[in-house]
């Protein structure tokens, strides 16, 4: 018998062969073991919360409140579950617990704990304090605590009856701004050619490629929408903490002062302003509680139970139901093509979801609750002509406008039979622009590069960025930019039967708040999305017997699966979110940088026209 040897480069091959199947099967017995236990543990959870005989439940809100959370469901909780989450609040989620809470025997009082609110449009707010004072009907009392009040944490707060704050900490009522980063000069400086086509005076998204500083336009516009949001704003708190705006008014302008007087003392200034009812420390507010709600024994504190915890002990019990539905399909961020996930308007997939509500029988009326600064006229356009199927399919669609809903925002809200809108809305921009930057100066100046060549027509190599705009793609790129305004005006002018001339006189870009928007004829009631759910059930009339149903991406059982597991297993691990509320400046910078990038990356329509509005305010 030959004996065989493996030579010493087999044998080399033949350890790293074990070497690697080794590790295989480790990490796919790891990944076995890890599924296994988290659906042993799935399937053998605990039932879910309870809400205690007596309790206080607790609306604090996290990150930024918005009418629809960004990412699928299944996204969400892989972020949540690896720490990478997008801190937001569902604006629909609080107003469902507070409405369930005011019948509810159990809950004894309401605790609104605003500290980790980023921010929200002050129609959001609006809605939430008019659900709170709702709540109050009940007799229940409502009390807020915090150790710092920002301009939206402290809106919130002064819904309450009582407010406590923090002996270190300050209430801060920094109005409305709208600043931005200028770019010209260092263009100039870069030789950078930023080339700008827009039509519409008014249209400001584009003035930092094209000036220092705002223009006179911008600034003219701007106070107007933004001293519109400031005066309702310091109308509501004054209401709320009787006090006239005078007041009000001036304790903000003499912040100074009065500080000086407190020996710096900022909680102090808030009290004799007469903005809070307790100046103290949190086991104050913590006694108040346990005094409304009861003790538990447990933690030593008050007896509570959060807002989402609370909404799981709801189910779909309190939503109601018939045979008729209404649609609601949520519109948020900027307008892009193709599909896009939730918290972007993605032309193809937002058409599916109108498509899907036609073609199904119950759907009797739908409801678009906009929020968003528009963005791809393309995109923009053909989300528009589904909602013209469906009205000539004869469902009823009525439009609903949240914080933002301009320019795109109100393109495709043209196809309506109705619209409705917050006195606060931000909506108009009726304006269409487009941009093509080079960069052959500084590439041949700086870097000794040249870009030569040769092309069949005088159009190849347009797209190139390191060359220089033809004049004639420049001439064609102005041309394109009108048309899109003119189809723009179109579009309005038939929608609210006026001239396209009518149009024009008060489009060009400009912003209204939806008081003025109202007045002007662009949008038709004053009302939230409710008034627009219910006004939508009337026009298709389906009296009191009718679903109201949000769409969005059907989830798989495995989808569905998957997140629950993953809910589970975020109980037990959760990595910090904790943020500072005063960041690094590093961190600064970056967010900055970041957000840059994403503007322009949002920036995909086939034709490069967009109707976007840069208007959110700080």
């Amino acid at each position: 018998m030959v004996e065989r040897r493996k030579t010493g480069l087999g044998s080399v091959f033949a350890s790293i062969f074990r070497g690697v199947d080794l590790a295989r099967r480790i990490i796919i017995n790891f990944f076995f073991l890890l599924i296994l236990l988290l659906v042993v543990a799935w399937w053998g959870g605990d039932g879910g919360p309870e809400v205690p005989d007596s309790a206080a439940l607790v609306l604090a809100p996290r990150g930024l409140i918005v009418e629809q959370l960004t990412g699928d469901p299944l996204d969400r909780a892989v972020s949540k579950f690896t720490g990478d989450e997008i801190v937001e609040t569902r604006k629909q989620d609080l107003l469902r617990a507070i409405a369930a809470a005011k019948d509810d025997e159990r809950i004894k009082v309401l605790f609104l704990d605003p500290g980790q609110l980023r921010g929200a449009g002050l129609d959001k707010l609006q809605e939430l304090r008019a659900a709170i004072n709702d709540f109050k009907e009940s007799g229940k009392p409502v009390v807020a605590g915090g150790d710092f009040f920002a301009k939206s944490q402290y809106y919130l707060a002064s819904a309450a009856d009582e407010i406590y704050l923090h002996h270190m900490g300050v209430v801060l009522l920094e109005g409305y701004g709208r600043f931005r980063t200028y770019y010209k000069n260092g263009l100039d400086r870069a030789e950078i050619n930023w080339n700008v086509f827009r039509v519409g005076e008014y249209k400001t998204a584009v003035e930092p490629y094209l000036f220092d500083g705002m223009s006179d336009a911008a600034r003219e516009a701007n106070e107007e929408w933004m001293g519109d949001l400031w005066d309702a704003y310091l109308e509501d708190v004054a209401a709320a903490r009787n006090l006239s705006i005078d007041e009000l008014k001036a304790g903000i302008e003499q912040f100074p002062e009065h500080l000086e007087q407190a020996n710096g003392q900022t909680a102090q200034v808030a009290l004799h302003l007469g903005l809070v009812d307790h100046v103290g420390s949190r086991d104050e507010v913590r006694n108040r509680l346990i005094e409304l709600a009861g003790e538990d024994e447990d933690s030593h504190s008050y007896q509570r139970i959060g807002y989402e915890a609370y909404l799981e002990t709801l189910g779909d019990e309190d939503l109601p139901s018939g045979d008729s539905k209404v649609a609601v399909i949520i519109g948020r961020g900027s307008i892009q093509g193709g599909s896009q996930p939730p918290g972007t308007i993605g032309g193809d997939s937002m058409s599916a979801l109108i498509r899907q509500a036609r073609h199904d029988e119950d759907v009797k009326s739908i409801v678009l609750r906009v929020d968003s600064p528009g963005g791809s006229t393309h995109a923009s356009e053909l989300i528009r002509r589904e909602f013209e199927l469906a009205r000539e399919a004869g469902k009823k669609v009525v439009v609903s406008m949240a914080s933002v809903a301009a320019s795109g925002g109100y393109w495709i809200s043209t196809a309506s039979d109705e619209i409705w809108a917050s006195p606060n809305t931000i909506t108009g921009s009726i304006g269409i622009y487009s941009m093509l930057p080079t960069f052959q100066t500084p590439l041949e100046k700086h870097l000794g590069t040249r870009v030569d060549g040769i092309g069949t027509t005088w159009m190849s190599g347009l797209g190139r960025l390191d060359r220089e705009v033809d004049p004639r793609v420049a001439k064609g790129m102005q041309e394109m930019t009108d048309q899109g305004y003119r189809e723009f005006l179109d579009r309005v002018a038939e929608a609210r039967n006026m001239t396209v001339d009518e149009v024009d006189a008060i489009a060009r870009g400009r912003v209204w708040s939806g008081a003025d928007a109202f007045e002007l004829g662009l949008i038709d009631k004053m009302g939230g999305l409710e008034d627009a759910i219910a006004s939508a059930a009337a026009l298709a009339e389906l009296g009191d017997d009718y679903e109201v149903e949000f769409l969005e991406r059907e989830l798989d059982f495995k989808d569905e699966m998957m997140i629950d597991m993953l809910g589970w297993a975020s109980s037990w691990y959760q990595p910090s979110t904790h943020t500072s509320l005063r960041p690094r400046f590093e961190t600064l910078v970056a967010n900055f940088l970041r957000e840059q990038a994403e503007i322009l990356n949002h920036f995909n329509d086939p034709y490069g026209l967009y109707a976007h509005c840069m208007c959110e305010v700080q």
